[in-house]
């Protein structure tokens, strides 16, 4: 069943509104602008980084990479081991460690996004657990070190708790 949404016009506060059009929830779904984002750079650049750190951190780029030192290596006769011949590597190396740096720190940005999201839906769904914790990744790292404080104590007590109990346990 397709339920559905009145778009209303009219100033907040006037007395009398308007049904412009009733929009089912399908219209709704199908004219998301979520997909419209999906043409910007930013989502065109996470969709390479992902692309790029996965291809670039497997087998055979690490293969690939180990052919072309071989191959440098191979030719240094050649050129006499020149200071040219060194720049190339230096160079080449230095390039491809630059760009890397912000490919891999995009994916690992979206991947800590994703994991405090997902840890986030945890803690709204526990009943029992504190809600405080949801924005932990924006306290300064001195309110991080109070809570670490915090909960090593936590972890103490309870430690010493499992003691007794274990110990308690042993004496029956």
């Amino acid at each position: 069943m397709d339920s559905c949404v009145l778009v209303l016009s009219g100033a907040p506060g006037d007395s009398e509104v308007n049904v412009v059009r009733q929009v089912s929830e399908t219209e709704i779904l199908d004219n998301n602008p979520v997909e419209d984002r999906d043409r910007t750079l930013h989502v065109h650049f996470g969709r390479f980084a992902t692309v790029g750190c996965a291809w670039l951190g497997s087998t055979w780029a690490f293969a690939g990479a180990g052919l072309v030192v071989i191959l440098w290596v191979a030719t240094g006769p050649i050129f006499h081991f020149s200071e040219r011949w060194a720049q190339f590597i230096t160079t080449g190396t230095g390039i491809a460690t630059f760009l890397m740096v912000f490919l891999i720190q995009n994916t690992q940005n979206r991947d800590a996004r994703a994991i405090n999201l997902k840890l986030t839906e945890f803690i709204r769904a526990e009943g029992n657990a504190r809600n405080q914790m949801i924005d932990f990744e924006k306290l300064s790292d001195a309110e991080l070190g109070e809570m670490q404080v915090r909960y090593e104590k936590i972890k103490t007590v309870w430690t010493e708790r499992q003691k007794r109990i274990v110990g308690g346990a042993a004496e029956n």
